[in-house]
Formats: structure tokens, sequence, C-alpha cells
């Protein structure tokens, strides 16, 4: 009996740890990067504090440290020297965790590697169910190894919000049995209010349409542009 009970006991304390949302951010880097040049403040990969993927108002952190469903747990240096620092965050729901790291700009291909490991991984998908990447598009400026993608995982959504990641990042997620849940198809600004604002509708449930729409609204609000033209940027994998 007593085995029984701590048998159930570790079950439900399994059961009722929060799922892992794992962010892949690659910060910008005028110096190793393929990018349209940035102001040298916002465009050094070696200073997460000020960089335009991680530092800057639009960025990941502080964006979700202002929104009102997510709370900072905690930030720290990552676990290897190329994670300048990681940023873990809860949903006040109590079901997700989000774990993002920042990696050095000249680290981005070893970021894209990792973010395409994570994808394939053996962890079961309701404990990461979702892995999303922030940044350059590092594929435009290098050829991803083979390696990289010749384990097929099982079957987690993937999000790519750099430019022209369709294209790009497609074939990879395909190769790895990744279900792309937001991707883009146009050169466009990588801002982490994406992401947020496509979490907003994928905890609900919504569908890749209705999360692409989500995107399209949010991009056209920072872009002061149309939301129709804003939707052209954004796609899912089933279109």
């Amino acid at each position: 009996m007593l085995r029984l009970l701590l048998a159930l006991y570790l079950s439900a304390t399994a059961f009722a740890e929060p799922a892992r949302i794992r962010v892949f951010v690659a910060l910008a880097d005028n110096k190793s990067q393929g990018i349209i040049p940035v102001p040298a403040k916002i465009g050094n990969g070696d200073d997460p504090n000020g960089n335009l993927y991680w530092g800057c108002s639009e960025a990941l952190p502080p964006v979700f440290k202002a929104s009102r469903d997510w709370k900072l747990v905690s930030t720290a240096a990552g676990p290897k020297a190329s994670i300048l620092e990681r940023a873990v965050f809860a949903h006040r729901g109590g079901k997700y965790e989000l774990i993002a790291d920042a990696y050095r700009g000249s680290a981005i291909m070893e970021c894209t590697i990792d973010f395409f490991a994570a994808l394939a991984s053996d962890t079961p998908v309701e404990r990461i169910p979702l892995v999303a990447y922030i940044g350059h598009d590092g594929l435009m400026d290098y050829v991803l190894p083979d390696v990289a993608t010749a384990k097929r995982g099982p079957g987690r959504e993937a999000i790519v919000l750099c430019c022209k990641s369709r294209d790009f990042f497609g074939p990879h997620l395909k190769a790895v049995n990744a279900r792309p849940t937001l991707l883009t198809t146009q050169l466009m600004y990588p801002g982490g209010f994406l992401l947020r604002s496509a979490l907003d509708g994928w905890i609900v449930g919504e569908t890749p349409a209705q999360i692409c729409q989500r995107a399209a609204v949010a991009y056209a609000r920072n872009q002061k542009i149309g939301v129709k033209v804003a939707a052209g940027v954004f796609a899912s994998g089933a279109e």
C-alpha cells in the first residue's frame, strides 16, 4: 500500500509540473551576421542587456515582463559559454513555463543547431510541446550541417521568427518531423511581441491560421502598416 501511495504521489507531482516552451534567441551582431547594420549598441552580440533581440523594449524579456500573463521566475547565466543569459517565465495558468536562451551573436550557427536538436529531442511532446527561434536567419549565410537534422523528433510544434523562415527553415523542420505553427515569408523584424501574441493564441488552442492572424495584427500595430499587408509576412506549415 505504501508503495502504491508513493507511486501515485510521484505520478501526480510529475503531472503537475508545467510543460516547457523552449526559445532560442540569437543576439543581433553587426560583426558576425549578414544583417543590415543596426546601431552599435543594439548590434553587439556579446551584450544581451542592450541587444536588439534581448535588451530593447520590444525584445523578448521586456515584453514578457510587461505581460500580465507571464511572470519572470529567474534570470541567470546560461548553461554554457555561448549562452549569455537564460530567462525563465511562468504562465499565470500554471500549465506552461517558458525558457529562453540568449546566444552570443557569433554563435548563431550553434543556436540554430541547438534549436533543431530541441525539436528532435527524445523528451516527450507533452513535456516540451513547442520550440521557437528568434533572430537573424543564419541559414541565409551558411549551410546547416546534415547532422543537425539527421534525427526525427516526436512531432512537436515550431515557431521561427526570422526573415523568410518558411523558405530557409521549412525543409529542415520537415526533416526533424516538426509541425510549423508560425513561419515568415518575407524580410521582417522578429520582435519579442510576436512570440507573446502567438502564445496568447497557442495556449488556448487556436489553429495555426488563427495564430498567424494574431501575429499579423501585432506586427501591423508595431510597424504601422495595414493588417492585410502584415498578414502576408506570416504563414503556417499548412500553407
